[in-house]
């Protein structure tokens, strides 16, 4: 596993610091304005998303692996909601903040 302070991309060690902590307003402020995600190929409501499946059921992120610079990780997520699983996850960065990310099942 790969510890979260040791992310090469800032953006994304921010982002992933703030789920592990379960810290909404960290969250938040590694985002951009106007970021948005997809789960499993759908886009959802960033903020409905964020509070249904990390911070209404305590999810955390084990990263096993990392490519393109930290842009694109392979981990282990797991939630009150839907136990553990193997996920990727990928990140556009625009000036050090999240833009988008997609993620699902690896």
């Amino acid at each position: 596993m790969i510890p979260a302070d040791e992310l090469s991309e800032p953006a994304v060690r921010a982002l992933v610091n703030a789920i592990n902590a379960n810290d909404v307003a960290a969250f938040r402020a590694a985002l951009t304005d106007d970021a948005t995600m997809s789960d499993d190929g759908t886009d959802r409501d960033l903020g409905q998303w964020a509070d249904s499946e990390i911070f209404g059921a305590s999810g955390h992120l084990d990263v096993e692996s990392e490519a393109e610079g930290g842009r694109s990780l392979v981990a282990r997520y797991r939630n009150e909601k839907w136990g553990e699983m193997r996920t990727r996850w990928h990140f556009d960065v625009s000036d050090g903040k999240v833009r988008r990310f997609e993620t699902g099942q690896a």
